[in-house]
C-alpha cells in the first residue's frame, strides 16, 4: 500500500503526515508513507486544496486535516 500526503510541506501537511503514520502504526499495515511536495505532480492528482491524501494513487481527502480515527475508516 502506497499513502502520500499531498502538499507543500505546510503545518497542515506535516500534522496530516504525523497522523497517517500513527494510524498506520496502530493498524499494524505495511504502507509506503511519503510527502508529495512537487506542485506538478499533486495538479496531476487534480488536487485544488492541500494538505490532500491519496491512497494507492486515489484522492480520499482534500483540503483538511484527517484525524487518525477518520484515516483508519480509510485505510480499511
Amino acid at each position: 500500500m502506497k499513502i502520500e500526503v499531498l502538499g507543500a510541506g505546510c503545518v497542515k501537511c506535516r500534522r496530516l503526515k504525523e497522523n497517517v503514520q500513527k494510524a498506520v502504526a496502530e493498524m499494524k499495515l505495511k504502507a509506503e508513507v511519503v510527502e508529495v511536495k512537487d506542485i506538478a505532480k499533486i495538479v496531476e492528482y487534480g488536487v485544488m486544496m492541500t494538505p490532500a491524501l491519496a491512497i494507492d494513487g486515489n484522492v480520499v481527502a482534500e483540503g483538511r486535516v484527517l484525524g487518525v480515527e477518520e484515516i483508519k475508516e480509510l485505510l480499511k
